[in-house]
């Protein structure tokens, strides 16, 4: 009698762990998208001061990003203002941890309000510091493609 009360409790807990996992399967709705038009890229005044050329790279390619996307009229159209905050580099035992704090806003075209807002943190690491800010660049610029669903521009040849 104990070991079917046991095998029934063991059965039961089985079934709701599988109902569960199967409640998981249903697919979130998408998050919202916008027809992005520009993107400027700024950075805070910190010490030490953000590169320019870390600035340049990431306004270089998120708005080749932005180019090659396609524009869809139906969806809000905003611009990107990104801000990156807490930049340093050459961090850690081997001087080759850099980090970032990336703000983004996209505001409305018609108004200017800001609808939407997405923050994130990079990390990479570059054994040459005269890399660090092209790595940096193309970490924060492909996390912008992928929060705003723009297209990945190919490489140029």
């Amino acid at each position: 009698m104990m070991s079917w009360v046991r095998s029934g409790a063991i059965s039961a807990l089985v079934g709701c762990l599988v109902l569960t996992a199967c409640s998981t399967w249903s697919a979130d709705p998408p998050p919202p998208t916008y027809d992005i038009r520009s993107a400027s890229i700024v950075a805070d005044k910190v010490i030490p001061p953000v590169s320019p050329a870390l600035i340049d790279a990431v306004s270089d390619r998120v708005n080749a990003a932005i180019a090659i996307t396609p524009h869809n009229t139906t969806l809000p159209a905003v611009a990107l203002t990104v801000r990156l905050t807490e930049v340093s580099k050459g961090r850690g035992f081997n001087k080759d941890r850099n980090t970032a704090k990336v703000n983004i806003d996209a505001a409305s075209l018609d108004g200017g309000a800001v609808i939407a807002m997405a923050s994130f943190d990079i990390a990479t690491t570059a054994p040459d510091l005269s890399t660090a800010d092209e790595l940096m660049a193309e970490d924060i610029a492909a996390r912008i493609r992928a929060i705003f669903s723009l297209n990945t521009p190919r490489l140029s040849e």
